[in-house]
């Protein structure tokens, strides 16, 4: 009785170190895949590795691994028989998913997934088959950051001569290639572009003339990817849609600026007044004809009215155009104009019945500005003009811009100007 006892107890013993034999012994043939914890997060465009992963190397004889997408099992990639599979990819994945080859044999499954898309987030399962066992975990691709461009949600208003800032803004990690702001313009045949970014530079000598010279970017802000624009000397004819479009790659994404309101600056009132005044000369044109139907011995206050009439509205035009000029004009509208103004008087007086009442220095420097000569003044200004604003047209599409083109064309049309003058001279002695 006392011997059998202690038997039991070893018995006991030896059956419990069995079972817990047995039990390690079954766990040391299964395996178990692991994976993230958490979803993955990838720029749109980017690559991304899809963890799946065991703690010991399984055996590579039978083993088998098997990645498809969980919601629409979709076909990923396959590894069978010692060498991956891209023939039974889905056509989606095909040269975009790949194992990493050289580590399967170390217990790493996972696969590189690249020029991810909006339409590869979503579930992915990865399952190991090895010798009759199999195991499996899933990966989550979520929130892929896409190419994100915003901008002002409201209109922008500003008074003209002064300046706006258009917002964009690249809100993600993707580098753009090209940045281009454009004025959407329905009366025109195309739209016209305002600034162009590319290369890592900013191109201004793309920009439409009618920016030109007037719109910059923030260089110190394009690294955080702040593309918003400022445009100077605001114009009535720039109110309308701007389009900041921006290109990464395949995508491309925009938004859309209003320019509206377009207030009337201080320079704007007084380019009114000014051609009101200039209107109101009409009075002068009333009151001349009104002491010129007297008849009577008024001579100086009808000399006095039409000289009024011939400066007083081309004065407050030359002006009005000079203050025109600086707040909508270009240079090669406003000088032609302000020239007109400023000569015309000098022809008008030439024409006038009451010279005798002139200086006779005054009197030789009128009939010596004759006709002739102001038009050959004004032809030089005009040419002039437009001689320089072709130059810089010119030079924005070529930097070898031969000067000496330039100063050829400008002397012939002097040399055209001086012989009109000496013409015009000579006839002037043959009729003497």
């Amino acid at each position: 009785m006392f011997w059998f006892r202690p038997s039991f107890y070893l018995f006991m013993k030896m059956g419990i170190l069995y079972c817990i034999f047995m039990s390690l012994l079954i766990i040391t043939d299964g395996f178990v895949v692991k994976g993230p914890t958490d979803p993955l997060m990838v720029p749109l465009g980017g690559s991304v590795v899809l963890p799946c992963y065991v703690d010991t190397p399984l055996p590579m004889e039978n083993l088998e691994v098997e990645w498809r997408r969980s919601d629409s099992d979709t076909p990923v990639h396959l590894y069978q028989d010692g060498e991956s599979k891209p023939e039974v990819q889905q056509q989606d994945y095909h040269d975009r998913a790949h194992f990493f080859t050289d580590q399967i044999q170390h217990g790493n499954f996972s696969i590189l997934l690249n020029n991810v898309r909006v339409e590869d987030e979503g579930t992915y399962r990865c399952k190991v088959f090895s010798n009759q066992d199999s195991d499996e975990t899933l990966v989550q691709i979520k929130d892929i950051e896409r190419l994100i461009v915003s901008g002002s949600r409201l209109s922008v208003s500003v008074y003209a001569g002064d300046d706006v800032t258009l917002n964009c803004s690249v809100d993600s990690h993707i580098t753009p290639e090209e940045v281009s702001w454009k004025k959407t313009d329905k009366d025109e045949d195309g739209d016209l572009l305002v600034l162009l970014y590319q290369s890592n530079e900013t191109l201004p000598e793309s920009s439409h003339e009618q920016y030109m010279d007037r719109v910059e970017f923030f260089t110190d802000e394009i690294p955080k990817g702040n593309f918003s624009l400022r445009l100077k000397s605001v114009r009535t004819e720039d109110k309308g849609v701007y389009m900041c479009q921006v290109f990464a790659g395949d995508f491309s994404a925009n938004t859309t600026v209003v320019l509206e309101d377009l207030g009337f600056s201080t320079l704007h009132i007084m380019v009114l007044i000014l051609c009101i005044a200039a209107s109101g000369s009409a009075l002068l044109l009333c009151c001349l004809i009104y002491w010129q139907s007297k008849k009577t011995e008024t001579n100086r206050t009808v000399w006095t009215l039409q000289v009024s009439l011939v400066f007083c509205p081309n004065i407050f035009m030359f002006f009005a155009f000079i203050v025109w000029g600086v707040t909508e004009g270009f240079l090669n509208e406003t000088v032609p104009c302000c020239a007109l103004y400023i000569l015309r008087p000098v022809m008008l007086l030439w024409a006038l019945p009451f010279l005798n009442y002139l200086q006779d220095d005054i009197k030789t420097w009128i009939r010596f500005s004759r006709i002739g000569r102001e038009f050959a003044v004004l032809t030089i200004v005009v040419y002039s003009v437009l001689f320089a604003y072709t130059w810089k047209k010119i030079a924005h599409y070529t930097k070898h811009f031969d000067l000496a083109y330039f100063l050829h064309y400008v002397g012939e049309l002097c040399y055209f100007c001086v012989s009109l003058s000496s013409v015009e001279v000579l006839e002037a002695k043959h009729k003497k």
